[in-house]
């Protein structure tokens, strides 16, 4: 059962084991959503996420007899490595099951921290089946990634940790996958001060608690593409769901462009990298859907674990929905100076040119004529439409 004490001890047991994560006030992001905002840092902790934190009270929970055909577990990435970690620190076998399509950075990882790590299934949810499979067959202590409640119970010291940071905080805002997180949180918050709101986060491609506390009942969700792989959970705990529905304000969703422009605000303003899932309840703060103003809200960045490869596609489709990338096609006359008048007109209208592609091949391009393609980065969405118009002024067709 998962109690204010419990975790209260969890809490003392890991003092010099994970890091008590800093809470840093964000005057940018305070000023955009008229709240006072702070950023509960978990995207620094140990293995880049919080989930060292379950890991660890779960396996210290277990019995010698319970560990000694090791532990296995089924992860996307952020719990691998957190279970990974732990195990090697206590010296247990650990076997992780991951998703075939997990973050190469986080598989890496995960075998780095001293874990085998078999990759199956599509999802979590296929991997979490595989995983299952091995400890019937193998004797292995299975650790669940969230449906558990020592697991719930070591993820609900980051709630002790906000009240000991932020004791005037009003508002506690979580990212939810299986639901791990948020239910820790809920019941060490709610417990110590029922006044402070706490308000989940999932991505619309995975909203599997939202749709379950519609129907009052655990639902299996279809998932689609999503870059929260953190949170893509197609079905939340029994556990985790039960203490959403005691404690738990709310539920927003956040769709992919919000999590982008949310990444790549914390990069460029914070200096911080932080994943898609991590990201959501920032998210869900800067697109104005908490119902609250002028309150001291804490956003919990549950992780900063982002495959290096990954990182430019998040910046580039973060700028272009923030206004500040475009690229398009015209077709010109091939002939000497034709290039150089275009290029003059953006720069004219202070579009800094990215990339230029000249094509004299295709079904639209006609002998003598060429088709360039143009990137510019521009200050926003209205310098954008000024750019389009002038070169449609000046005679350009543009795609």
């Amino acid at each position: 059962m998962v109690s204010l004490e419990k975790i209260a001890e969890a809490h003392k047991r890991m003092k010099g084991i994970v890091h008590q994560t800093t809470l840093d006030y964000s005057r940018t992001f305070s000023d955009q959503v008229d709240n006072e905002v702070f950023l509960k840092l978990e995207n620094l902790q140990k293995t880049g996420s919080f989930k060292v934190r379950g890991s660890y009270n779960k396996l210290i929970s277990l019995k010698k007899d319970e560990l000694q055909n090791g532990v296995v577990a089924a992860s996307a990435g952020n719990h691998a490595q957190g279970v990974a970690y732990a195990s090697t620190m206590l010296g247990i076998p650990c076997t992780i099951v991951m998703p075939t399509g997990a973050p190469l950075s986080k598989v890496q990882a995960t075998k780095e921290y001293g874990a085998k790590v078999i990759l199956h299934g599509n999802v979590f949810d296929e991997a979490l089946d595989y995983a299952l499979d091995l400890k019937n067959k193998t004797g292995a202590a299975f650790i669940h990634a969230f449906d558990d409640d020592d697991i719930i119970t070591g993820q609900g010291t980051v709630g002790i940790e906000i009240i000991d940071q932020l004791p005037d905080v009003d508002a506690i805002v979580c990212p939810i996958g299986g639901g791990g997180l948020i239910a820790g949180i809920a019941a060490a918050v709610k417990e110590k001060n029922p006044s402070i709101q706490v308000y989940g986060v999932e991505a619309s491609a995975c909203p599997s608690m939202v749709e379950s506390l519609k129907e009052d009942q655990l639902i299996t969700v279809d998932s689609s593409p999503t870059m929260a792989d953190g949170i893509a959970v197609k079905r939340p705990g029994q556990h985790n769901f039960q203490l959403v529905k005691q404690y738990v304000d709310d539920i927003f969703t956040v769709d992919e462009m919000e999590m982008a422009q949310s990444m790549l605000m914390l990069l460029e303003r914070n200096k911080l990298l932080v994943e898609g899932s991590g990201a959501a309840s920032l998210a869900a703060m800067l697109s104005q859907k908490l119902p609250i103003k002028n309150k001291k809200i804490v956003a919990v960045i549950s992780g900063g674990n982002v495959d290096v490869s990954f990182i430019s596609r998040i910046i580039e489709r973060g700028m272009v929905e923030a206004g500040r990338f475009m690229r398009f096609n015209t077709i010109l006359k091939d002939k000497p100076g034709n290039l150089e008048k275009i290029l003059q007109i953006v720069t004219e209208m202070r579009g800094n040119i990215l990339d230029i592609s000249l094509n004299h091949m295709g079904d639209k391009i006609y002998p003598s004529y060429a088709q360039l393609s143009l990137s510019i980065e521009t200050r926003d969405r209205e310098h954008i439409e000024e750019i389009l118009a002038t070169l449609k002024k000046r005679g350009y067709i543009i795609e």
